[in-house]
């Protein structure tokens, strides 16, 4: 990974560990599973078997089978928005079997990946929160609107003046 990326990691994660709901959109959900605590961890906190679970992930390319630690990289490809993304992340928390927690940058989102899980009768309480801003690529969205009205005029102007 190139320098300029890690450092756009770690702003990322720096900003978003504390992040307010003002600074980033945020999607919580919890569910409890009949499994315990450290299979759930083991299983939430390999990315590579993400794709396995997660409707966007197409695959990760950490195929570690040992637990990542804080400041590790990997890297993802997802679908978003109908476009393959490819996603920079780095880990920011991991406490086997509790807590794990990543933060990313890609070109069309920035954010975190926060896992939380609890051991509640002889199962896990999990709970993934997302946080994550769309802003860059609202931008992008943007300008690439402005370039393309600009373009759809000109050609307007040309057919228009070319029968005259």
């Amino acid at each position: 990974m190139n320098a300029t990326k890690s450092a756009k990691t770690a702003i990322a994660a720096a900003l978003l560990c504390g992040a307010s709901a003002a600074a980033a959109e945020e999607n919580i959900n919890s569910m409890v599973f009949q499994a315990p605590i450290q299979e759930v961890y083991n299983y939430v906190s390999k990315p590579n078997l993400w794709h396995e679970w997660h409707p966007a992930s197409l695959g990760a390319d950490s195929s570690s089978d040992k637990d990542l630690a804080v400041g590790e990289h990997f890297k993802e490809q997802i679908r978003l928005y109908g476009k393959e993304v490819e996603m920079d992340y780095k880990v920011v928390i991991a406490r086997p079997p509790y807590e794990f927690k990543t933060a990313f940058v890609s070109p069309m989102i920035d954010g975190s990946i926060h896992y939380q899980l609890e051991e509640v009768d002889g199962g896990t309480h999990f709970t993934r929160t997302l946080n994550y801003s769309i802003e860059k690529y609202l931008t992008s969205l943007q300008e690439q609107m402005q370039q393309a009205s600009g373009v759809a005029l000109s050609n307007l102007k040309e057919r228009l003046e070319s029968s005259n």
